[in-house]
């Protein structure tokens, strides 16, 4: 994404994966009801879509990094990463293991496996702070990213061998997804042991990364097939929109079958994909068309990803004692409203403040300067 101005077509997609996420939680943490219908059921693909948004602009910035005559510098890579993920966890995680309070009674696994990124490795379901699986997955992905690219770029016809290693990943994880599920058939494995074997495992949820991946290396290395793509930005709407509803149709009536196991989670990452053509497609609509407050949703996901759960939960049992329960409007509104809020604080107080200093120091990713990179043009 070009850094002088935005895509709204991605910010709408980031905007509904936050949305998906905060009402699944919801309906998971807090009401324990069909608060949302379908939406709230299948939410947790809003997940999936920030793995592929990740995959995507992480991928461009590194490969056309690569390109450029200055090079990829790794240690510039690895710090504006960590500039850009670890003030808001951190400060999350200092919520949860400083203040008992916080984590409302919930067991938290050991703190190294979150200074590791290692939490999600058998990770049981219930825990405190659980949803920073997520996080795990996308950091060891983006520690050996751009390394693994730069063993491929070393190699002869590297493109070829990178394209390779895409695909080997995506069929990889459905063979992991296929042997793993039979063992947990085998074992009599409940949905419990699904999460943390199969949902939460890396191995098993790539595809996305993958997908966003795939884009970002067809934008800079092909570039004549990326502008023939992206020039039929509405057919990949209607393709991702229709491809979507078919495999949210068959997570809901079978979340945990051998089929949906193996196909679905590539299913959504062609999907997604495909939405994600349409975004930066010029003249598409999902690029085009401007959702009132998506931008602003956008560019505080991250924090209100890492808070929203546990403000809920807290800000439920303190609604109830008030008589109002988590079905009702009024309760359901106060709810959203309050993830939202603390989002947005914890963007302003913490993320903005390191954003800052890594446009100031780290500007780029390129072994020079931004600065002398540009006056060498």
């Amino acid at each position: 994404m070009e850094p002088t101005s935005r895509v709204h077509g991605l910010d709408t997609l980031r905007a509904l994966a936050i949305v998906f996420v905060v009402l699944h939680h919801y309906v998971l943490f807090v009401s324990g009801e069909d608060t949302f219908g379908w939406v709230g059921s299948i939410g947790w693909v809003g997940v999936d879509l920030f793995f592929a948004l990740s995959g995507y602009l992480i991928g461009n910035q590194l490969f056309a990094a690569m390109r450029s005559e200055q090079g990829l510098s790794l240690w510039r890579f690895y710090a504006r990463r960590l500039l850009r993920t670890l003030p808001n966890f951190y400060f999350v995680l200092a919520l949860y293991f400083c203040w008992p309070y916080f984590r409302n009674g919930l067991a938290l696994p050991p703190l190294w496996e979150f200074l590791t990124f290692t939490q999600n490795i058998n990770l049981r379901p219930g825990t405190a702070f659980s949803h920073a699986w997520s996080l795990c997955i996308e950091e060891q992905f983006y520690l050996v990213l751009p390394a693994g690219a730069l063993l491929i770029a070393s190699m002869r016809r590297s493109l070829g061998w990178a394209w390779a290693a895409l695909a080997l990943g995506l069929v990889g994880g459905m063979l992991v997804r296929a042997s793993v599920w039979n063992d947990l058939v085998a074992n009599d494995g409940g949905s419990s042991q699904f999460f943390t074997d199969i949902y939460y495992s890396t191995l098993c949820r790539l595809d996305e990364l993958i997908a966003g991946v795939a884009l970002a290396l067809l934008r800079q290395y092909h570039p004549g097939l990326w502008q023939r793509l992206t020039s039929h930005g509405n057919v990949a709407l209607a393709g991702g929109v229709a491809l979507s509803a078919l495999t949210f149709t068959l997570f809901l009536n079978d979340r945990y079958g051998y089929g949906v196991t193996v196909f679905g989670y590539p299913m959504l990452a062609l999907s997604f994909g495909l939405l994600l053509v349409s975004a930066l497609s010029p003249g598409s609509v999902l690029r085009e068309m401007r959702v009132p407050g998506a931008a602003s949703m956008a560019l505080w996901s991250y924090a209100i990803y890492v808070l929203h759960k546990q403000v809920c939960i807290l800000a439920n049992a303190q609604l109830r004692s008030w008589g109002l329960e988590p079905d009702m409007p009024l309760a359901v509104a106060a709810m959203l409203a309050l993830s939202v809020l603390t989002g947005w604080l914890l963007f302003r107080m913490v993320e903005a403040p390191f954003m800052a200093l890594r446009d100031r120091y780290v500007p780029s990713n390129l072994n020079a300067p931004a600065a002398t990179a540009l006056q060498s043009r």
